[in-house]
């Protein structure tokens, strides 16, 4: 299983940069490898955008490699200045727990976390009894400030101002790097292209105090076919948490990916073989449309489970109508063949009473009503613009009324945007 995962790696895409190509991939077939991978605690959920870093780790571990995630309890404290224009906002040390505490329920979806398999540590156990004087000494010297500030990153922040705050960022995160491989034999980390020039910094650093051979990879940076950073929506971000973005809401994002993402999101984001997801790259019209299903599908599976992703998939068909995928397409995938059947209660929704109804309510009264948008005047001009469908039909008239026709099967679906979607169940 070891020697293909660099080629497996490739193949799906996850590779943009390595320090040393050939080496690391000798390495990573010769044995069981200890990699890490950074993630910063200033949330208290992971989110879409860190889903190439943790599906990246994923497979290496289902590869017999061992996985570290690393929470920045210390580093968060001082806050990383890669891809950023603006300091981030501190948080307190209990904050910081807490949400690490969440991360890794988040991460046990993706990663075992059982007896000698993936581990989860918090560099505020180092890096918060670090003495000053001696790190200066024994790490500071190794960095120079002139290399330093050639890279992209420092760049960027020193248009607005770089604090040296975030000017040490580097040298804690390659410190990292050292204290794993000293605690842990850790010698591969991977991250963001954002992380490239950090991740080289630790590696030079290992070889520098312990003169042995340390590695780095990163992960392309995302963007959808249309230009749109990965993860974010209308609504603002999509979270792994349940309680922030429904299972529903989760699966919708995925469906509603563009047809020129469908193939390398499925290689990304599931574990289906390529040798299935390559043909959907030829796919069109209905055809594409039942593979995006299944990315949908799958995705939810992996992130909330399989019941989750059943309830997901018949929320779509009782709002949007059922389709039979055929056997053939994506065949690894456990996604249901035949007919399936409706479950209202998994897309969020509202009791709307028929007596209720049969009054002619003012879609801009009900929107406010049902906490979907914060006043009438955000209402009336979300529907102005064109951002509110019923049973997916564009509404524009700002005095529109629901009346008892639109209650198809005893509901009516209104979406607000492209992805956020809440029915009406019509009661007695």
């Amino acid at each position: 299983m070891k020697k293909r995962v660099y080629e497996e790696l490739s193949r799906r895409g996850f590779i943009q940069q390595v320090t040393e190509p050939e080496p690391l991939q000798a390495l990573l077939e010769r044995e069981p490898v200890t990699f890490y991978v950074g993630f910063d605690p200033t949330a208290d959920s992971l989110h879409v955008g860190h889903l190439m870093a943790i599906m990246g780790m994923s497979q290496l571990q289902r590869f017999g490699h061992r996985p570290i995630a690393i929470i920045g309890g210390g580093t968060a404290m001082v806050g990383d200045p890669s891809g950023k224009t603006e300091m981030r906002k501190m948080l307190t040390r209990e904050q910081i727990v807490a949400n690490g505490e969440r991360f890794r329920a988040q991460l046990s979806r993706y990663l075992d976390f059982g007896p000698g398999q993936a581990l989860m540590v918090d560099n505020y156990d180092w890096l918060g009894e670090l003495k000053y004087i001696e790190f200066l000494r024994d790490i500071g010297r190794h960095f120079s400030v002139n290399r330093m500030l050639t890279y992209e990153t420092y760049k960027i922040r020193m248009e607005k101002g770089l604090s040296f705050l975030e000017f040490n960022y580097q040298l804690l995160q390659a410190y990292d790097f050292l204290m794993l491989y000293k605690n842990h034999g850790c010698r591969l980390q991977l991250g963001g292209d954002d992380q490239w020039a950090n991740i080289l910094a630790g590696a030079d650093l290992i070889r520098r105090v312990e003169e042995s051979d340390a590695y780095g990879l990163t992960f392309p940076l995302l963007a959808t076919a249309a230009g749109k950073k990965m993860g974010k929506t209308e609504s603002g971000a999509v979270w792994l948490d349940p309680e922030k973005t429904t299972p529903y809401e989760y699966y919708q994002y995925w469906y509603n990916s563009d047809d020129r993402d469908v193939a390398r999101f499925l290689a990304f984001f599931t574990f289906l073989p390529m040798s299935e997801i390559e043909p959907v790259r030829t796919l069109e019209g209905a055809e594409l449309n039942m593979a995006k299903t299944i990315l949908a599908f799958e995705t939810t599976r992996i992130t909330h489970g399989e019941e989750a992703a059943h309830q997901a998939l018949r929320a779509a068909a009782a709002a949007f109508g059922g389709r039979e995928i055929p056997a053939s397409l994506l065949p690894s995938s456990t996604v249901p063949r035949g007919s399936v059947s409706a479950a209202q209660g998994a897309m969020p929704g509202s009791v709307l009473f028929a007596s209720r109804l049969a009054a002619g309510p003012r879609l801009a009264d009900l929107l406010v009503e049902l906490g979907l948008v914060a006043s009438k005047g955000e209402a009336k001009r979300l529907i102005q613009g064109g951002g509110v469908t019923v049973n997916e039909q564009r509404v524009e008239d700002i005095l529109f009324a629901l009346t008892p026709a639109l209650a198809a099967e005893g509901r009516i679906v209104l979406r607000l945007g492209k992805k956020r979607y809440h029915q009406l169940v019509i009661a007695d």
